[in-house]
C-alpha cells in the first residue's frame, strides 16, 4: 500500500541530482516568498493538456515538444522566445497538414531552468569545481564563487518564466499565431533553406484555404484559425520550486504542480521509491518519462502504475531517448512489456539526448543524421507492435546557431565554433527543426494513407 503523499513527503526518502544549499535560513526565507507567489499556469489548463495527450495517445491527435536544452538567464529577451515560438508554429502547421490530424504544443520553455549531470565536478586545466548544474541552481562560469548553489537564483527563475508565459500567451491569444500571418513565421535565415522553402508551399497552400473559406462566407477570423493553444513544461528537478508552487485547486479540491503544465521525470532521476517519483505521484499534472537504453521493462510499468494508479489516459507520456544505433535492440521489449500490461501512455520520441558526442573540434554536438535516423526506427517499432507514435521532443532553437551536425544546411564540426551559443547540450537550430519536421510529416502521412488503405480494404 502507497504511503500517504503530501507536497513534501519526497523530504523523507532519496534524492539524487539535486543541490546541497549551505544556508538553509535562506533557502527556507526563498521557499516562503515562492509559496506566496501566484501560480504560474492554471489548473483548467493543465486538465485541458491532459485530454489533449489522451487524445494523441489514441492517434486522434499529436505531439510537438520543443525549446531549449537549458534556459538561461543571460539569454532571456523577447526576440528569442518569439523565434522560439515561430520555429515551433512552422512544425505544428507542418506536421497538421501531413497528419490532418490536432498537433499539442508543448514547449521547453518558462521553466526549463535546471538540469542533471553526469557527474558532481569538472575539471578545466587541472581545477576541479562542482558542475553547473543550470541557471535556477548557480552559475555557468568556471569560478568557485559561480558555482555555489544559491536558493536565490529559484526567485529570479520564477520572474523570468512568469514574464516568458506572460509574453507566449500574448502570442498565441493576440493575433501572431493566426493562420492569416503563416508566412511571417518563416525566420530570414531558414526562409533561405531547403526546409524554408517548402514551408513557404504550405504557407501558400493554407493561405488558397482561407481565401476559399472567405468566398464562402466563413468567418477565418474563428478561434480555430486566430489563436493556438501553446503549454509548457521542464524537467521536475529541483524539488523545492515545485513543492513552493503546488497549489490545491479550488474547483476540484485536486493538487497541481502549478509551475508548468506538464513535468518529466529524467533518465537519471526515475527511481521508483525515490523523491522525483515520489513528488510527482500525487500532483494531477500530466507526466513524462524518459526511457533509455538502460531502462528495466518491468520498471518502466511498475512506474507507470505508481505514477498513474487508475490508468488515466493522457497522465503518462513514455519519452524514449535510446541513440539511433540502440532503438532497435532495446525499445522493442519495452513497448511489448508496457502495451501487454495494458498501460495507458502516449509514446514520445526524444532523438536528441541519446546521441550525443564529442566533434573532432572538442564541442559537444549532435549528428541530424543520428536524430533523423532515431526518429525513423522509432516509427518503425511502432508500426511492427501495432502501438501508436503519439509525438516529438526536441531540444531546439529560433537562433541561428551552429551545434548539431548536418542537415541540409550541412553543419561540419568546423562550423560548430562560429554560432555555438548552448549553456549546456546542442540545440537544433530553425533551419534543421523545420527540416525535421518535414521528414516526421513525411511519415505521418504515409501512416495515414497506409490506415485510409486497410480500412478501405
Amino acid at each position: 500500500m502507497a504511503q500517504p503523499w503530501s507536497p513534501s513527503s519526497w523530504r523523507n526518502v532519496p534524492i539524487l541530482q539535486v543541490p546541497t544549499y549551505d544556508d538553509q535560513a535562506l533557502l527556507e526565507t526563498v521557499e516562503a516568498d515562492l509559496r506566496r507567489q501566484p501560480p504560474l499556469v492554471f489548473a483548467g489548463e493543465v486538465r485541458s493538456l491532459k485530454d489533449r495527450l489522451a487524445a494523441a495517445s489514441r492517434g486522434d491527435a499529436f505531439l510537438l515538444q520543443g525549446g531549449d536544452c537549458a534556459e538561461a538567464f543571460a539569454e532571456f529577451s523577447a526576440d528569442h522566445i518569439r523565434d522560439t515560438f515561430k520555429v515551433l508554429l512552422q512544425m505544428a502547421v507542418t506536421l497538421t497538414f501531413a497528419a490532418q490530424k490536432p498537433v499539442v504544443k508543448v514547449g521547453r520553455m518558462a521553466g526549463q531552468f535546471a538540469k542533471p549531470r553526469s557527474a558532481p565536478t569538472e575539471s578545466v586545466d587541472g581545477v576541479e569545481l562542482p558542475s553547473y548544474r543550470g541557471d535556477i541552481i548557480n552559475d555557468g562560469a568556471f569560478t568557485p564563487e559561480s558555482r555555489v548553489p544559491d536558493p536565490r537564483r529559484m526567485v529570479s527563475a520564477y520572474n523570468q518564466a512568469s514574464a516568458t508565459l506572460n509574453l507566449l500567451r500574448a502570442f498565441a491569444q493576440g493575433g501572431f499565431a493566426s493562420l492569416e500571418q503563416v508566412h511571417r513565421w518563416n525566420l530570414d535565415f531558414v526562409a533561405g533553406s531547403p526546409a524554408g522553402a517548402n514551408y513557404e508551399g504550405i504557407a501558400r497552400e493554407i493561405d488558397e484555404a482561407l481565401g476559399f473559406m472567405k468566398a464562402c462566407g466563413l468567418d477565418a477570423h474563428m478561434p480555430q484559425l486566430a489563436e493556438v493553444d501553446f503549454y509548457t513544461s521542464h524537467e521536475a528537478l529541483l524539488l523545492w520550486y515545485e513543492e513552493a508552487l503546488t497549489r490545491q485547486d479550488s474547483l476540484t479540491d485536486q493538487t497541481y504542480c502549478l509551475s508548468a503544465h506538464m513535468l518529466w521525470i529524467g533518465d537519471r532521476t526515475r527511481q521508483p521509491d525515490h523523491a522525483h517519483v515520489e513528488f510527482l505521484r500525487g500532483v494531477e499534472n500530466p507526466i513524462g518519462i524518459k526511457v533509455g537504453p538502460s531502462s528495466d521493462p518491468d520498471e518502466i510499468v511498475k512506474l507507470t502504475e505508481i505514477l498513474n494508479p487508475s490508468n488515466e489516459a493522457g497522465r503518462i507520456t513514455l519519452i524514449v531517448r535510446m541513440g539511433a544505433d540502440k532503438v532497435l535492440e532495446h525499445m522493442p521489449a519495452i513497448v511489448r512489456k508496457v502495451n501487454g500490461a495494458g498501460r495507458s501512455v502516449l509514446w514520445s520520441c526524444d532523438p536528441m539526448h541519446g546521441n550525443t558526442h564529442k566533434a573532432s573540434t572538442g564541442f559537444k554536438t549532435r549528428s541530424f543524421d543520428n536524430v533523423k535516423n532515431e526518429i525513423s526506427r522509432f516509427f518503425d517499432v511502432h508500426e511492427a507492435e501495432g502501438t501508436v507514435p503519439g509525438g516529438v521532443h526536441f531540444e531546439l532553437t529560433g537562433k541561428d546557431v551552429t551545434e548539431c551536425i548536418g542537415g541540409a544546411t550541412a553543419i561540419t564540426d568546423e562550423d560548430l565554433a562560429s554560432r555555438y551559443h548552448t549553456h549546456c547540450d546542442p540545440r537544433l537550430n530553425g533551419s534543421q527543426s523545420l527540416e525535421l519536421a518535414f521528414l516526421v510529416a513525411d511519415r505521418l502521412k504515409s501512416d495515414r494513407k497506409k490506415a485510409a488503405a486497410s480500412v478501405a480494404a
